[in-house]
């Protein structure tokens, strides 16, 4: 048995920043590092992932969890990221879809009813100036408080129907900012058009991709891959992993979804354990359709496959293209999310007939002709949410730190945040154990 005075569980962006900052051992799961933060790359009419792109390029690229751009962040984590891979900055270009109709109209779309017509913006702006003032306890609430029945009904209900796979009219507003409402923008965008606002507006990407970022921080860690945990005992701070193997520790650092975490360790909290959705992740490889859009990502309320959002990659940057098509642009490589609860995995048949419904699709709507690559990656544990009045997360968090176990990170502390802020949380805490 090995024994650490400091280890690390997963070898994502969080973990890898906090293996770098502690000079700790980190222990991953998979074969390579990133977790769904990673690009992988497909030739056309191969099935076979590739890590890193073919000598020729021509193979899409794509990435394990969809598109998982980098906004916002403090600026000494991003100059730390540009030292190892050059980025490139993008302005964000995002819509929301009505498919019966083929309506465009820009995100956010509270800030954009010019395109609903003038009438239906009207009713809109009178229902979100009187909506109720008072303290939403749920999702549902909150939404139809700020903006409304009409556009909830419109879009923001069918559409987190989607998204939450159904939770919505039971978890607690979050994240207010990813959908900001301010009246004046809203009565502007009634009118004319408005200045871009939310969390992302703009955002960079690594120029060779995602994996080049988490390659090259792996590169300075200790990183000891295959290492899936079996189970943890917490009295004898053992962690046992699939192969056999155990290591001993001291503190351990774990980057491992809160709720993963409390059930491999055996213990129990007295609160219901918060909700989460997964989701399937379709990596979309075709030749253009004659009326596939512009934007980078667009939100869906209503797709008969039942996903809600369609990303295009290649549409943020052409080196998700096999080389080939990069000066033509005609092809496309494509992301589509479907959200379920609770990790509830369709079987292989259901998600082989979801493919070809995807497919046709987006055949239907234009956006492609021929999918040269149809690749479906699983992300367990997606989104988190909070039940109305939980206390879960706090007794979670509490019980594994009295058996000096850490969770760091957006699935690890089960909030969300970006990628930079999830390298800054790695290196804060990491370095917090480097003197142990």
């Amino acid at each position: 048995m090995e024994k650490y005075t400091n280890i690390i569980l997963g070898a994502g962006v969080t973990g890898l920043a906090a293996g770098l900052s502690s000079k700790c051992p980190v222990f991953e799961a998979l074969h390579h590092p990133g977790g769904i933060c990673g690009s992988y790359y497909m030739k056309p009419l191969d099935s076979n992932r590739l890590t890193n792109s073919p000598t020729d390029g021509e193979a899409y690229r794509f990435e394990y969890g969809g598109g998982h751009w980098i906004f916002g962040g403090d600026p000494v984590v991003l100059k730390f990221m540009r030292s190892l891979t050059p980025f490139k900055s993008y302005q964000r270009s995002s819509a929301v879809y009505f498919p019966t109709q083929e309506l465009y109209v820009p995100y956010p779309i509270q800030n954009h009813l010019s395109y609903l017509g003038k009438d239906l913006a009207a009713k809109v702006i009178s229902e979100i100036t009187s909506s109720a003032a008072n303290y939403p306890r749920t999702l549902e609430d909150w939404i139809y408080q700020n903006f409304g029945k009409t556009l909830t009904d419109l879009f923001f209900a069918p559409f987190h129907e989607l998204y939450t796979a159904g939770l919505w009219r039971a978890i607690i507003p979050q994240d207010a900012y990813k959908s900001p409402v301010n009246l004046l923008t809203v009565i502007q965008g009634a009118f004319d058009n408005t200045h871009p606002v939310g969390y992302n507006t703009t955002y960079i990407y690594p120029t060779e991709g995602l994996n080049t970022l988490v390659q090259k921080m792996s590169a300075l860690s200790d990183v000891r891959y295959g290492k899936k945990v079996k189970y943890i005992e917490p009295k004898s701070k053992e962690v046992w992993f699939e192969d056999n193997t155990v290591v001993q520790y001291e503190n351990l650092i774990s980057t491992l979804p809160l709720n993963k975490m409390v059930e491999i360790t055996g213990m129990q909290t007295e609160a219901e354990p918060d909700p989460y959705t997964s989701v399937l992740v379709l990596n979309i490889g075709a030749t253009k359709g004659y009326k596939c859009p512009n934007e980078h990502w667009l939100y869906i309320p209503h797709s008969k496959s039942g996903f809600h959002r369609v990303g295009f990659y290649s549409n943020v940057d052409s080196s998700f293209l096999p080389i080939s098509s990069r000066e033509d642009n005609n092809r496309v490589s494509i992301y589509v999310e479907k959200a379920y609860r609770d990790g509830a995995k369709p079987s292989e048949e259901e998600i082989k007939n979801y493919c070809q419904e995807v497919v046709e699709e987006l055949k239907a709507w234009g956006f492609i002709q021929e999918a040269e690559v149809v690749d479906p990656t699983w992300v367990d544990v997606a989104y988190t949410w909070s039940w109305s009045g939980s206390q879960w997360k706090q007794q979670a968090l509490q019980l594994l730190e009295k058996h000096d176990i850490y969770q760091i990170g957006r699935y690890g502390r089960w909030i969300f945040q970006g990628i930079a802020d999830s390298i800054k949380d790695g290196f804060f805490v990491g370095a917090s154990f480097s003197h142990r």
